[in-house]
């Protein structure tokens, strides 16, 4: 209106924001302007008289999407984060009680700048935290692990000392605390107040109040003492950061009519939006709630695959080895609970490496590289792109089926995990290889290569003392590196069904190849060794193409005169020779086919997969198969590779390795050895 101005900035190919509003004094007294600025939903960070003074005028109040009708109210909440020293307090062991620090004065990049918390006489409220506040668990606020039992200011730092609750899984957390395990601790803060900092580069925060404080799996930045947490719902504090004078400032009109007819607009489609998401996926009760609390497409995303997953009575069933070793212990595992790893995005960590330079993707995308970060760090390796942990490759997902027209409709839901969707892709692992996810550092697996020897003994005699020879074993880590390639609408979309399809080209792409050099992988040239190359294995020369029952059944023979037949065997093939079976008589005359009822083949199951080189046929006891995992799934984005189609294409990197634990208890037959 007249009277008011109105500073606009811009910074990059950052979308246009009101960065201050100036209000003429003899129109507007203070408390006028600030009724005007209430009335129209703005806050205020600093309210100071113009002076005309280079240092005032430099100044400006960034209000950036303040509670607009068309935006989400949410609280202004940051994440401080800080070691739990053993030294900052002996903790109790009687009484459960620690005490430590939980944040300081230590400058903090954000993305308008820095932001520092003022620890000065009457800066920090600390009237929640001394009435009781929770001791949380990753700023959930119904995992409480204890209480707050005093709060105080000492030498520029935040205090507290805390008691931890009697609870299972209090106690579970207080072990891993006492173990050195769990080192990392987080406050929840609002700022009410902030001032411009001396060189002008951010803000300080002069009266905040701590709300809460949580022990945390995932610190944003230790390094530095201070970073955001991975909390959705967290925003940035609102920040006055340094303008250049502008020595003719223009006077821009505002359409109030075009602003209020937008924010209706905006409204109406996100309203629309959800509740076309939740009918479409049978989550109509969730609709409601979601658009009353103000919830973006995102979000309501989010809610409605954790109701899926939750509703879902028959998971789906991977295949699983006949004799498997024991899991190895994950080294890529950073102690994500199970909501977080739900609100893992796969496509959001893709557009934030296709768009590096749009703010929106890297806020969007937050989580997922504080994921990554972690991971790095846990693993002491540099990412290509973003790394995933495995938390994550073995969460619950949502399997979708398309539809017959090819479009991206999707009409099943049923819960799986990256892992599972990576075995079903393998034509291995439905014969029952044993698979080894999550390893660290080089494996050596112990075979028996010689028998103990018996003896007859007489009355009160002694057996001669014998032992069986042993040797290893090894796998050792080879990189794999596969890609596919999406359109850049395709990434674009927020879907629950397009996120599934990107795992499922992830999980297929990998998996192939995985299958092909467990086969066929030359030991050289950074491939693991196959087992066509696994020195020791049978082989059986086929008279043609197609080969007989008899020679079929010799493979079997081959294998038992070798005593190697130690747990459940299988046909392995490709389609080419499976179609044979079926037309193939054992014996002239019989009408009796090589592929028996129920799709067996000499009493055993055949498998078939086309990466099975032509006239290969193999047998085998499959669980002497071996594959290893190492570490976590990194995903590189390349968004030039197909720039004049408009695709983006996506490498995943695996390190992988395959071993033969007994190379007797398979066969190879061809007609061509």
């Amino acid at each position: 209106g007249p009277g008011i101005d109105i500073i606009w900035g811009i910074k990059g190919s950052d979308p246009v924001e009101i960065q201050a509003f100036r209000f003429d004094a003899s129109r507007y007294s203070e408390a006028e302007a600030r009724q005007w600025l209430k009335d129209h939903d703005f806050k205020v960070i600093l309210f100071e008289p113009a002076t005309m003074r280079e240092s005032t005028a430099n100044r400006r109040v960034d209000v950036r999407e303040l509670n607009s009708q068309t935006l989400r109210r949410v609280a202004s909440l940051d994440y401080e984060a800080s070691l739990v020293r053993m030294a900052d307090g002996k903790p109790d062991e009687e009484q459960r009680s620690f005490e430590f620090s939980f944040s300081s004065e230590a400058p903090v990049e954000r993305w308008f700048g820095t932001e520092v918390l003022s620890h000065e006489a009457g800066a920090v409220d600390l009237s929640r935290l001394n009435d009781g506040a929770p001791l949380l668990w990753n700023h959930n606020p119904d995992n409480v692990l204890g209480v707050i039992e005093r709060g105080w200011v000492e030498d520029g730092r935040g205090r507290v000392q805390v008691r931890f609750a009697r609870s299972g899984f209090a106690e579970e957390k207080l072990a891993m605390v006492r173990d050195g395990i769990l080192r990392n601790v987080s406050v929840g803060y609002s700022i009410m107040d902030a001032a411009p900092s001396r060189d002008g580069a951010g803000i300080v925060a002069t009266s905040w109040q701590p709300h809460e404080v949580s022990v945390v799996s995932v610190p944003a930045d230790a390094t530095v003492g201070f970073g955001r947490s991975l909390d959705d719902d967290a925003a940035a504090a609102l920040a006055a950061t340094p303008q250049p004078p502008d020595n003719n400032p223009m006077e821009p009109t505002i359409d109030l009519e075009a602003v209020r007819a937008q924010a209706a607009a905006d409204e109406r489609s996100r309203v629309a939006a959800i509740t076309a998401l939740c009918r479409e996926h049978g989550a109509d009760d969730l609709a409601q709630g979601l658009i009353e609390r103000g919830a973006t497409e995102a979000d309501a995303m989010r809610d409605v695959l954790n109701q899926i997953a939750k509703r879902a009575k028959q998971p789906a069933q991977a295949a699983t080895p006949a004799a498997s070793a024991q899991p190895i212990a994950r080294s890529a595992d950073i102690g994500l609970s199970e909501k977080e790893t739900q609100r893992y995005s796969f496509l959001r960590a893709i557009r934030a490496q296709m768009m590096p330079n749009d703010r929106g993707m890297q806020e969007a995308a937050a989580f997922e590289r504080e994921v990554s970060n972690a991971v790095e760090k846990q693993l002491n390796v540099s990412a290509r792109g973003f790394l995933v942990a495995n938390e994550v490759l073995h969460r619950d997902l949502t399997v979708s089926t398309a539809s017959a027209a090819g479009d991206l409709v999707f009409v099943d839901a049923r819960p799986g995990s990256f892992i599972e969707l990576l075995r079903n892709r393998m034509a291995l692992t439905s014969l029952g290889v044993t698979m080894l996810t999550g390893l660290n550092g080089p494996v050596a697996i112990p075979r028996q290569t010689g028998a103990p020897t018996a003896y007859w003994v007489a009355e009160k005699g002694e057996p001669t003392e014998s032992n069986p020879t042993v040797d290893q074993v090894n796998l050792v880590a080879k990189t794999l590196g596969a890609y596919t390639e999406f359109s850049r609408r395709l990434v674009l979309q927020s879907s629950i069904d397009v996120e599934q399809m990107v795992r499922n080209e992830l999980a297929m792409v990998i998996g192939l190849e995985i299958d092909r050099a467990a086969l066929y992988g030359t030991g050289s040239s950074s491939q693991p060794e196959g087992l066509k190359f696994t020195t020791g294995i049978n082989t059986k020369d086929f008279a043609a193409n197609q080969p007989t029952y008899a020679e079929l059944v010799e493979m079997e023979t081959l294998v038992a005169a070798d005593n190697a037949d130690i747990g459940a065997m299988a046909y392995l093939t490709n389609a080419t020779i499976y179609g044979g079976f079926k037309t193939t008589e054992k014996a002239s005359s019989t009408a009796q086919f090589v592929l028996e009822p129920g799709g067996t083949v000499n009493g055993y199951p055949v498998v078939r997969s086309n990466q099975v080189a032509s006239n290969d046929v193999f047998f085998g006891v499959w669980n002497q198969h071996v594959m290893g995992m190492w570490g976590a799934l990194d995903l590189q984005v390349n968004p030039y590779a197909l720039d004049k189609s408009g695709g983006v294409r996506v490498t995943a990197f695996q390190d992988v390795d395959v071993a033969v634990r007994h190379p007797e208890a398979f066969c190879r037959g061809n007609n061509n050895l």
